[in-house]
């Protein structure tokens, strides 16, 4: 038999033991998956629910105008909602597709591939403005003397390959009293560094962004925003959602909605932090610059909602506007590739149901 002395030592070194052991396995449990797309990080609060699990596709490499999200599930606020979040990485196709296919339940678009998708048949629907107004931009560089945008006719233009760059890219030009005729070409690099290499002559830059770096790397460049040229100001980008899945999952998608809204009214408030969070959250080697992640944050985050109330909210007149400059110049097409004969019902382009604010 046991002495009480025996006993207590035998029961203190059980104890240490299982601390010991519970210690390591916490550390051997990442707080982010980082493989080929991101999941929601485990947390003891949610591990006792049952999460249902989200797609959201991205638009191009994780950047500041996703901070929110990243925010959101590095919080624990889409777990908080019950919602597994996978953030699958970017591909050459299009969100528009993943999502009107059923291949991703949310995607980030802009208005202009919402338009157009949507004129093409496609199933998908704006629910939410990242931002509230354009910041992108035609940019040349300074030292080219082409300051001007009517001086853009006849050079080249190096671009993403998207049915709306010709029209716009024309009206801005003929704003400026130019004819709108320009040639566009195709290089082994992508958009700011064929300007920066010197195979374009002018390319289009989100100004939160290419417009930094350049500013970063001591890069002059002649600026010319799309919105002071005659071509409708648009949001750009969006969060989008098929009609299909939001008629089957309104619960779940409000419920998603309500945390992303909830990490980039977040990140308006604390845009240093949620510039951390965005770079330890990304896959390693998303940023080589951190410096440029917590700058971009800086201009961006007051950005988010401008002077809205609230985040997210979209008006239908924005919805309008530039849709039917589209339709009106012949460059909204159909499933057969022809204008429209008939102008859209704008009105199911977007909708503020999932915002936790509504309207307001």
């Amino acid at each position: 038999m046991f002495s009480k002395s025996k006993t207590y030592l035998i029961l203190i070194v059980l104890m240490l033991l299982t601390v010991s052991c519970g210690s390591q396995a916490t550390q051997a449990t990442p707080s982010v998956v980082r493989s080929a797309s991101t999941t929601t990080p485990s947390s003891s609060e949610g591990s006792n629910k049952k999460l249902q699990t989200v797609t959201l596709a991205l638009d191009w490499t994780p950047n500041t105008n996703h901070t929110g999200i990243y925010v959101a599930l590095q919080k624990g606020w889409y777990r908080e909602n019950g919602i597994n979040l996978k953030i699958l990485p970017y591909s050459e196709t299009d969100t528009n597709q993943l999502v009107s296919q059923g291949k991703a339940d949310f995607g980030i678009s802009f208005e202009e591939g919402v338009v157009t998708s949507r004129a093409a048949g496609l199933d998908v629907i704006s629910v939410a403005a990242i931002i509230q107004h354009n910041t992108s931009a035609l940019v040349t560089l300074k030292e080219s003397g082409i300051n001007r945008p009517r001086m853009l006719d006849g050079k080249r233009y190096a671009g993403f390959g998207s049915p709306f760059e010709k029209p716009v890219i024309s009206e801005v030009i003929k704003c400026d009293g130019g004819k709108g005729d320009f040639k566009t070409v195709t290089t082994n690099v992508f958009g700011y560094e064929a300007l920066k290499a010197k195979r374009a002559d002018f390319v289009w830059i989100f100004m939160g962004w290419e417009g930094i770096q350049a500013k970063r790397e001591g890069l002059k460049l002649n600026v010319f925003y799309i919105k002071d040229y005659c071509v409708p100001d648009y949001y750009t980008p969006v969060i989008i959602i098929s009609r299909k899945f939001l008629d089957r999952s309104h619960d779940l998608a409000k419920r998603f909605m309500e945390a992303t809204a909830r990490g980039y009214e977040y990140a308006i408030k604390h845009p240093d932090d949620s510039a951390k969070i965005l770079i330890q959250a990304a896959p390693k080697g998303t940023f080589p610059d951190p410096g440029l992640v917590v700058e971009s944050q800086r201009w961006l985050s007051p950005r988010y909602k401008a002077e809205k109330k609230h985040w997210g909210v979209q008006d239908l007149r924005v919805w309008t506007n530039y849709p039917r400059f589209m339709y009106k110049t012949g460059n909204l097409l159909g499933p057969d590739n022809k204008p429209l004969k008939q102008e859209p019902d704008y009105k199911s382009y977007f909708t503020n149901e999932l915002l936790p604010y509504g309207n307001s």
